[in-house]
């Protein structure tokens, strides 16, 4: 697989061998914070944490672990080989990494498009001294061939990257960039793999899958999550092991399944700072498998979705299941102390009293010109914007915006899209910058909701971050469509109404943060 613009993504094995036995799945799971030569992640270690312990509650017994001064190549590949080499046919192999990418020259020439290999960093490598040092570096064409050790025994890969190799945000975000400095110096092949991988390209093979935490042209940013640093894919997957990925209830996740989950919660984690990006970029069946978490329960077909035992209802947990505390941290910079919030844990948001400003725990500005009078309000609309997301997390929604960037100018025109849904009822609303509520469509209609389009949006002040949300449920909604009706609504009254009626019951959640600013 020539990784080109799509390498070191996230591999997914899929396109199971249909074996009589029961499937296995090996893990091995890297995440790097501490860089003595670099700067260091504050992320990535919690990230390879998260993975493995959701990867033990799934029941995966075959699970390795490497952070931080852990993650050698030696000590990587020899798991690697010893998981390849235990493996038998329908098996999967899949591979987390969480911490830095980068960029070299490429190390045959005319093997990389732009001239450039792409490679994972780790801890060992230093640039001052390259040549002692290469040999801690897991370049695209040695995961080639990885993959295709494991492929020639009909074995499957998945492959989750939460790093990136090129800059270009628009937002000031506070969090680290999971990028290290290109090296431009040319460099010797540090294994035979990274020669014998430059023949192989991703599309000659047929089960491995690669998932990237964003688009090649985007960064990945560490973004807080639950008050602390995060790699919002690694979160997102962990989430989706666990068993919210499964959409159906069938004991697979298909990867349509886990393209549906990941995509919605990366875009609500990472306030659409990030997209990510699979390869294949289409799925090769609409059946293929890439999460087996039957816990080994046989199947008489593992390759399709439909040929498992009976799909079992899943549970539903309420937002306090779910992580969701009812509370933010919260700091007033210039305020009396009255107005300090510190009913929340971790990093805070954070409101300037001098000039008005609102901002993130990841530090972009939510708002501007938010008087005393509008900041409760403020504060409320993000304590229901976490109890949003801690509902999607187990059953998210489908909605876009066209054209797609993480934020807007002044005049800048787009259309917001809500897909219809099997369920009966829908609520579309927005949570504004300012704090207000503002209700946009409510269907009772007792079947299949319509879809929803709003086709000439423009932008204008006040600008910061508006939050489209679309929540659909077979769930009576007559009462909350009431509250949102109401001109005196505010996002506590709505969460009180959402608490009470759609808290544990079935109900699909979108969300579309909505970032604007008056130039770019």
């Amino acid at each position: 697989m020539t990784m080109r613009r799509v390498t070191l993504l996230t591999a997914v094995a899929l396109l199971w061998a249909a074996p009589a036995f029961a499937a296995e799945t090996y893990a091995l799971v890297v995440g790097v914070d501490q860089y003595p030569h670099d700067v260091s992640l504050e992320g990535a270690a919690a990230d390879a944490e998260d993975v493995f312990a959701a990867m033990r509650s799934a029941g995966f017994t075959h699970v390795v672990k490497f952070t931080d001064a852990e993650a050698r190549k030696d000590a990587i590949r020899r798991a690697w080989l010893d998981y390849v080499g235990k493996a038998q046919t329908g098996d999967t192999i899949i591979f987390t990494y969480a911490g830095h990418g980068a960029q070299m020259p490429e190390l045959v020439a005319g093997d990389e498009e732009d001239g450039l290999d792409e490679f994972l960093q780790l801890p060992g490598f230093d640039r001052n001294r390259i040549s002692e040092t290469s040999s801690e570096i897991i370049v695209d064409n040695e995961l080639n061939s990885w993959f295709a050790e494991a492929e020639n025994k009909g074995v499957h890969v998945l492959f989750v990257s939460d790093s990136c190799f090129s800059g270009g945000m628009s937002r000031a975000v506070r969090g680290r960039m999971r990028l290290a400095p290109a090296v431009t110096v040319k460099l010797e092949a540090p294994s035979k793999e990274a020669v014998e991988g430059a023949k192989l390209s991703e599309i000659g093979f047929k089960q491995v899958t690669v998932l990237a935490a964003s688009l090649e042209s985007q960064p990945t940013p560490e973004v807080i999550i639950d008050g602390r640093p995060r790699g919002a894919l690694s979160w997102s997957f962990a989430r989706a092991v666990e068993g919210s990925g499964d959409r159906d209830a069938n004991g697979l996740i298909t990867r349509i399944e886990l393209e549906d989950y990941v995509f919605s919660n990366v875009k609500n984690r990472a306030e659409a700072l990030q997209v990510p990006n699979f390869t294949p970029q289409v799925a090769r069946s609409e059946s293929e498998v890439v999460v087996n978490l039957t816990r080994g329960i046989p199947t008489a077909d593992a390759g399709t979705a439909t040929q498992t035992s009976a799909s079992t209802p899943k549970t539903i947990r309420t937002a306090s299941e779910l992580g969701w505390s009812g509370a933010i941290a919260f700091s007033a910079e210039g305020a009396s102390p009255s107005l300090q919030n510190t009913g929340g844990t971790g990093t805070p948001y954070r409101w300037e009293a001098a000039s008005g400003a609102f901002f993130t725990p990841n530090g972009d500005v939510a708002g501007e010109n938010i008087g005393v009078d509008r900041l409760q309000d403020v504060v409320d609309k993000f304590v229901l914007l976490d109890f949003l997301k801690a509902l999607a997390s187990q059953n998210p929604g489908q909605v876009s915006l066209t054209p797609q960037k993480d934020i807007y100018a002044a005049g800048n025109r787009l259309r917001f899209d809500a897909p219809s849904t099997a369920y009966g009822n829908m609520l579309v609303f927005n949570l504004a910058n300012t704090g207000e509520v503002q209700m946009l469509d409510v269907q009772v209609a007792g079947s299949a909701s319509q879809a929803f389009k709003l086709t000439d949006l423009e932008i204008v002040k006040p600008f910061g971050a508006d939050h489209l949300i679309v929540i659909a449920t077979n769930e009576p909604v007559d009462a909350i469509g009431a509250v949102l009706a109401r001109r005196d609504v505010t996002p506590a009254t709505l969460l009180q109404a959402l608490l009470t009626r759609l808290d544990g019951r079935d109900a699909s959640v979108a969300i579309q943060p909505l970032y604007t600013r008056e130039t770019l």
